[in-house]
């Protein structure tokens, strides 16, 4: 596969993705009423790890001569030393002054993950200690999951939300002992891609469109409400969890893994489906200018997120600095990082001294 021609089908994706607003909505949403969710007293985000690869040319390489972006990203042999993983520890202040804890995502590769929560948080004595409320998997993306291990290890047995658009290579992942390899073209090996010995055991609750109870959202306690966008992504996957949380006197945070619906879908969901919508703030990737490359039709996004009015927008791993560092100069008010993570033991080729990323071991608190 030529480089122009993945460019231009990653530049194409990130543009439609983002670009849909309220296109991806189905009419049963459209026309359901407005919907109550409750509200929280605040919400703090903890960046564990958005370095989900340490280096573009690495990842774009692997992706390049095994297919494209549209290849099965199980049957890529995808070189382990670039991997890191997404994960992000979210904790709910309840009205009532109680903090409650939700783990999304686990990363993708397992030494990365056991070092973030070990050596650089406190995760791990989290989920030993039963303080992490439930897991939530935004979707079944090799740096979204394929860590797993490093947290089922500690604690098999708590209720995990996820997609209901998996494969059965997901699934195994999940419920059974699987060691999955992927061939080498080269040497004809067949290569470790991932793994997990500690099957979960606890709840497994598959989340489509309709919702729990057909209001197309599922409550996961007063004042938060989790949402499955049925989009088609890179890699043969489908299907994105979404957070929403309303917070008391600000309004509607939003909290995402990779925002493939658009981030402009994600808003105009909320506006036109949840009750007193006011728009408050977002965090995670936004998969925009995933590797750095520039379309015109990214300003119109920057304007798009700008007519929402949201107060705080915090953006990192697949949203792209470039695309941070317009906004910021367009006057989207992006929640500047740290250097935090140039304490970490690896950290991305792509960071910026900008530091318009949360990055690793940064917090926002909505």
């Amino acid at each position: 596969m030529k480089r122009r021609t993945f460019l231009k089908s990653m530049a194409a994706t990130g543009v439609a993705a983002s670009m849909t607003g309220a296109g991806v909505l189905t009419r049963e949403a459209e026309a359901a009423k407005k919907i109550d969710i409750g509200e929280v007293k605040s919400v703090k985000v903890d960046v564990l790890t958005e370095t989900s690869w340490f280096n573009n040319d690495i990842f774009k390489k692997n992706i390049m001569d095994y297919g494209g972006v549209m290849t099965n990203q199980y049957t890529i042999p995808w070189e382990w030393d670039n991997a890191g993983g997404y994960s992000t520890l979210i904790t709910v202040t309840t009205l009532e002054g109680d903090e409650r804890k939700i783990l999304m995502d686990f990363g993708w590769q397992k030494e990365w993950m056991d070092y973030i929560y070990e050596e650089k948080s406190d995760v791990a004595s989290l989920i030993e200690k039963n303080e992490i409320d439930f897991y939530v998997l935004s979707h079944f993306h090799l740096d979204h999951l394929w860590g797993i291990e490093s947290t089922l290890k500690r604690k098999q047995d708590i209720t995990l939300y996820a997609p209901k658009t998996y494969y059965p290579e997901d699934m195994a992942l999940l419920k059974d002992k699987a060691h999955h390899k992927a061939k080498d073209k080269n040497t004809g090996k067949m290569m470790h891609i991932c793994k997990n010995d500690y099957p979960h055991k606890g709840k497994l609750i598959l989340c489509d469109p309709k919702g729990e109870k057909g209001e197309g959202i599922y409550r996961l306690m007063d004042g938060v409400a989790m949402r499955m966008f049925d989009v088609p992504i890179l890699f043969r996957v489908r299907g994105e969890n979404v957070l929403y949380f309303n917070v008391k006197d600000k309004g509607i945070v939003t909290v995402t893994g990779c925002c493939h619906p658009g981030v402009l879908s994600l808003l105009s969901y909320a506006r036109k489906n949840f009750k007193g919508y006011k728009p408050y703030g977002c965090y995670g990737g936004l998969h925009i200018t995933l590797f750095e490359t520039w379309d015109p039709k990214f300003d119109d996004i920057i304007k798009g997120v700008k007519a929402f009015k949201i107060k705080k927008l915090g953006c990192n791993h697949c949203t792209g600095w470039i695309w941070a560092e317009k906004a910021t100069a367009a006057g989207v008010p992006v929640v500047k990082g740290t250097d935090k993570y140039k304490t970490y033991k690896r950290y991305s080729t792509v960071a910026k001294a900008s530091n318009v990323f949360l990055t690793n071991g940064d917090t926002v608190t909505f």
